[in-house]
């Protein structure tokens, strides 16, 4: 993927009210094949990441000044090490506010994957390590965490800049149970969300198992039909982009790659175009699984409802047509 500009700067902060040190760098980083290499792991790494949450700019304004930062860049060609040096300042300021917070390098990115530019700004953190040095001794040595990415948002600027009516242009990491820690790299990218991953993804499934049940499928079609969705999902979810309904469509059916597509538009389930993948309930919708006092099951979320049923008022599950494995089982323990 092409770098276009690349720069790191260092808050030394600590999460006990200390003021926050800013070592900010003057240049940007020279192309090299570790630059690369930092940020191909860093987009594998955020693109595995769940719980992200996808929106758009609030307005410009003094407590949100980033995206005018960026509207100035972009159209003047400007210098990004002014930009990230204006933008590193606020989040410095923030940090300080933020008593749960604490500093490390921040990396700012701009490159282009395809023909899609995009933002990338991470907070990034060493883990401790050892090294064998040339002379067969052990030294401690540091290395990039990239495992433990819990601040870092990744703007597409092309869709932000050629479709101002997009909500889900810029993507974040959210934090676990709504924590406050996180909060603060929200509100200086100086986003809101405008679109629920989650949600649009269980109304995108929703859709697929009504459509399935209209066309009257055998179970096999069912079950090759929901490995295409699922697995063109988290395809999607892996490289960090949208689900399109008319290429997914095509996916489940190349026979009739209309016809899913026409079933979402002609129900009108209200989803927009593109969806964000949301892995966890991807992952959901292909098992159900438990476990509880030696009792393990596990089953294919489309038999639910032909050869599995589910009481909730007795709370009972009835399961028709038994492996031939147990039935056998169970026909031995009887003798």
């Amino acid at each position: 993927m092409p770098i276009r500009h690349c720069i790191v700067h260092l808050i030394e902060k600590k999460p006990d009210g200390t003021p926050a040190v800013l070592h900010a760098r003057d240049s940007e980083l020279a192309d090299s094949q570790s630059i690369e290499n930092l940020l191909a792991d860093l987009n594998e790494s955020y693109n595995a990441k769940q719980g992200k949450a996808w929106g758009y700019f609030r307005d410009e304004s003094g407590a949100y000044p980033f995206s005018g930062w960026l509207t100035q860049y972009m159209a003047d060609g400007g210098d990004f090490v002014a930009f990230s040096r204006q933008a590193i300042e606020h989040l410095k300021t923030l940090m300080e506010e933020s008593n749960l917070s604490t500093g490390g390098h921040v990396l700012f990115a701009h490159y282009q994957q395809g023909m899609t530019d995009y933002l990338a700004i991470a907070l990034l953190h060493h883990s401790e390590g050892v090294a064998v040095t040339d002379s067969l001794e052990l030294a401690p040595t540091k290395h990039l965490d990239l495992g433990q990415l819990h601040l870092a948002a990744r703007i597409n600027l092309s869709e932000w800049q050629n479709n101002r009516t997009s909500k889900q242009y810029i993507s974040f990491i959210k934090g676990k149970n709504g924590k406050k820690v996180s909060e603060y790299f929200r509100e200086f990218i100086g986003c809101q969300e405008g679109v629920d991953a989650p949600s649009e993804t269980r109304t995108l499934l929703k859709a697929f198992s009504d459509y399935v049940e209209s066309e009257d499928m055998s179970e096999e079609q069912t079950r090759e039909k929901t490995s295409a969705l699922v697995d063109y999902a988290s395809g999607q979810a892996r490289l960090g982009q949208a689900m399109t309904l008319e290429e997914l469509s095509g996916v489940i059916d190349e026979d009739k790659p209309r016809a899913f597509y026409d079933h979402i538009r002609n129900k009108d389930y209200g989803l927009a175009p593109e969806i964000p993948p949301d892995k966890r309930t991807l992952n959901q919708f292909r098992r159900f699984t438990g476990r509880a006092e030696g009792l393990s099951i596990s089953f294919e979320a489309h038999l639910l409802g032909s050869k599995i049923e589910y009481d909730e008022d007795k709370d009972v599950l009835i399961i028709r047509q038994l492996p031939t494995q147990l039935v056998d089982q169970l026909k031995r323990r009887k003798e």
